[in-house]
């Protein structure tokens, strides 16, 4: 499929950011309990994850691999997970606890991100892109107006997300250290 030229890799994350607030608006809409809605809003928040394969896919193909695109992109993903956890949280649908886990590990690895970019951005690991996918299906899971009696499944794929999102957090940031201290050697 040919994009048109102004269709970026930045311009698709910049979009991707600037409609996350559509996907909170529709699972706030009518009090967050109406299952057309919540259809609705798992639809934008589906579309806005397509948008990051899509977004990482041109890059690639074109050659686009940018230090703008690199940075933003993870906070682009961060920021749409952030958003559809904390209104899941506010609407009760989501507990708190695994919001502030796996919201404290993402800014905790944005901020260490930030630190050590001088020396240049430190790419995403396989691990850290089966945790995104994770922590994305599970949220996903729990903005459907699922039947109570598959609850089970919805917490335990977020059990698995929660438990990857803090194990690759520990990784990123031994590797971090472990590659600053070879690079001292060096």
């Amino acid at each position: 499929m040919k994009l048109p030229a102004f269709i970026t890799p930045n311009f698709i994350t910049v979009m991707r950011l600037l409609f996350v607030p559509v996907g909170a608006y529709t699972l706030f809409k009518n009090g967050g309990n109406d299952p057309a809605w919540q259809y609705i809003s798992w639809c934008v928040f589906f579309i806005l994850g397509l948008s990051d394969i899509l977004d990482g896919k041109l890059a690639r193909s074109r050659g686009a691999i940018t230090k703008f695109g690199e940075f933003l992109d993870p906070v682009a993903d961060k920021f749409m997970i952030g958003t559809a956890m904390v209104s899941l949280s506010i609407l009760g649908r989501m507990p708190w606890w695994i919001t502030s886990v796996i919201l404290f590990r993402e800014i905790g690895i944005t901020l260490f991100r930030l630190s050590v970019i001088k020396r240049g951005v430190i790419p995403a690991n396989k691990g850290g892109k089966i945790k995104a996918t994770m922590q994305n299906f599970g949220v996903g899971f729990y903005v459907l107006p699922l039947s109570s009696n598959l609850y089970w499944f919805r917490d335990g794929f977020m059990f698995v997300a929660v438990v990857l999102t803090i194990v690759t957090g520990v990784y990123y940031v031994n590797s971090t250290f472990k590659h600053k201290a070879r690079n001292k050697k060096g």
